[in-house]
């Protein structure tokens, strides 16, 4: 594989993240955030979360599992919205990574509602439930970056989603979507830190 990735995730997803180091040919940094970076300087520690953990990576891979929703409060998510921050920051040394996330198949119901009718446009669209209760900020806002529309298609969202059993039967394909993103139009209209 051509791109260099970071996984996000909580440590009840270990074994997930265990099984995409297994993939031939992965290539990833194997470090996570576990400590506070001490300051209240959000560039300092953005600069220091790409330098010390992220590396030279490209595409964060955040894994969605049971305990990464956003209702679980700031203090519970606290290592992986700065991963999720510090991969969607900007800097002279850093562009920003793309984002790919992997929802669990324990999250499969959660997240994925089927089809239903809109209202407003009298189409019919695919319920994806990326919100608080699924996922933390960063990717949901990235996900769902407001426009205006009663949807969002594949050009109106940063983030990239894809089930667990799609991504290992084609890992590459999902990661090198998420790569392109950094420069697709969209991504002008990330948020660090919504």
């Amino acid at each position: 594989m051509g791109r260099k990735t970071y996984v996000s995730f909580k440590t009840e997803d270990m074994a997930y993240k265990d099984a995409i180091k297994e993939i031939e040919g992965f290539d990833y940094v194997d470090k996570s955030l576990s400590d506070p970076i001490n300051s209240t300087d959000e560039d300092y520690i953005m600069r220091r979360i790409r330098s010390d953990y992220l590396y030279d990576s490209t595409v964060t891979i955040f894994l969605i599992g049971e305990r990464s929703s956003q209702n679980l409060g700031d203090y519970e998510q606290r290592f992986i919205k700065r991963e999720l921050q510090a991969s969607l920051y900007t800097s002279a040394d850093h562009s920003k990574n793309g984002i790919l996330g992997i929802v669990l198949p324990s999250m499969y119901q959660r997240v994925f509602g089927g089809k239903f009718d809109c209202p407003t446009c009298g189409e019919q669209h695919n319920l994806v439930s990326i919100n608080d209760d699924s996922v933390i900020s960063e990717f949901s806002y990235n996900y769902y970056i407001p426009n205006g529309k009663c949807f969002h298609a594949e050009d109106d969202r940063y983030c990239v989603l894809v089930r667990w059993d799609d991504f290992v039967a084609a890992p590459e394909g999902y990661i090198e979507q998420a790569f392109e993103k950094r420069s697709a139009p969209i991504s002008s209209k990330v948020k660090v830190r919504p």
